[in-house]
């Protein structure tokens, strides 16, 4: 399945312009990906193009930052936890012009509702850092988000060895995000792993911040699981429930590929017609993260499989405020979501890690046996 899936510039713009600009840019972008492209361009041309102008914006110092060899390890090298240093090229090292031409780049690769759910979870490290009081171990800063291309866009350069083919990368990444694609002339081969995280998964107080209280960016996620769950009966919980205890984490963090594992829970085909409709609104959650047509080519992939290969399971508790888990297992597909920790206030179960991974391949290559 080929779904899926900084240093400083001369102009560095304070944390409190950015908190001011980045809404706005929502709406702003949602035009910039569409204005200037040719009628029919795919995902990945519109990626290119992007790519492109947004390389143009940069200087020697930063394209540097920004361009890493195909075939360098950092490319496989992803993770969603606050880290002191990242790959690429930081937003908040970038200027006006820069910063644009960046965001507009990762909109070109998303869906509406996927940008937009990106943009707010950028938008709680505001709220972290407001609930922290800014003496939290880590950086909260909705810049500290990172741009890295692996190959070249342009597919010009790679004449030998790992670019051969005209392959190229895009990693977005940083705390609570990790997004990754792979392209080739008018294709996206992949665009896993596809990472996001809340927290909190709820804001519960009032704040003087962008986000304010009752945000919450990943409900969608959450709230069609607890549906799902509480629709089965009794003789149908027993089948999907794997655990009376949430695990602390989804599995395979931060590792290049997931493994393949024996899918566990509840079969497709043990689910009335209204569960299953719950269930693909749950999984379409995830795969319409991405631009439409690589969501239809996600969704095409699973139909193509068989949804009778697909698997539900959960763990933990069946209502809000008490760690609980669940896992989609499909013949090309994984999804897993935990909402087991506290909130910076204390709020329990209210802080959600979740993703969509590629049970053939994340990065494009192939899964090791």
């Amino acid at each position: 399945m080929t779904s899926s899936t900084v240093k400083k510039s001369a102009v560095k713009k304070p944390a409190s312009h950015f908190y001011r600009v980045v809404p706005v840019a929502i709406v702003c972008l949602l035009g910039l990906a569409v204005v200037g492209l040719k009628v029919g361009q795919t995902p990945a041309e519109q990626m290119q193009t992007f790519a492109e102008a947004y390389l143009e914006t940069l200087d020697d110092s930063q394209r540097g930052l920004t361009m890493k060899d195909f075939g360098s390890p950092e490319r496989v090298g992803w993770h969603f936890i606050p880290k002191d240093e990242r790959k690429g090229l930081m937003i908040g090292d970038m200027n006006d012009a820069q910063r644009t031409a960046g965001l507009r780049l990762l909109r070109s690769a998303l869906s509406e509702a996927g940008y937009g759910k990106v943009n707010r979870i950028m938008l709680l490290e505001e709220v972290l850092n407001e609930m922290e009081k800014g003496e939290g171990r880590w950086e909260r800063n909705p810049q500290r988000y990172f741009v890295t291309l692996f190959g070249d866009p342009s597919g010009k350069s790679g004449a030998d060895g790992e670019d051969a083919d005209g392959r190229w990368g895009l990693s977005f990444e940083g705390h609570h995000l990790s997004l990754n694609f792979v392209c080739r002339g008018n294709e996206v081969l992949d665009s896993t792993p596809q990472f996001l995280a809340s927290n909190p998964a709820t804001v519960m107080q009032e704040t003087t911040v962008t986000l304010g209280k009752g945000t919450a960016v990943l409900s969608r996620e959450e709230q069609l699981g607890f549906k799902l769950i509480n629709a089965l009966s009794d003789e149908q919980q027993d089948l999907a429930v794997i655990s009376a205890e949430a695990p602390s984490e989804v599995r395979f963090a931060g590792e290049p590929q997931p493994e393949r594992t024996a899918p566990k829970g509840i079969p497709y085909a043990e689910l009335d017609a209204v569960q299953k409709d719950v269930l693909k609104d749950l999984v379409a959650t995830y795969t319409d993260v991405a631009a439409e047509p690589v969501a239809a080519k996600r969704r095409l992939q699973i139909l193509n499989d068989g949804w009778e290969q697909v698997r539900f399971a959960w763990a933990g508790a069946m209502e809000p405020g008490i760690g609980h888990y669940y896992r989609i297992t499909g013949k090309s597909f994984l999804i897993e979501f935990v909402n087991t920790q506290s909130d910076p206030a204390g709020n329990p179960a209210n802080h959600i890690h979740c993703f969509y991974r590629d049970l053939t391949g994340d990065f494009d290559l192939p899964i090791s046996q």
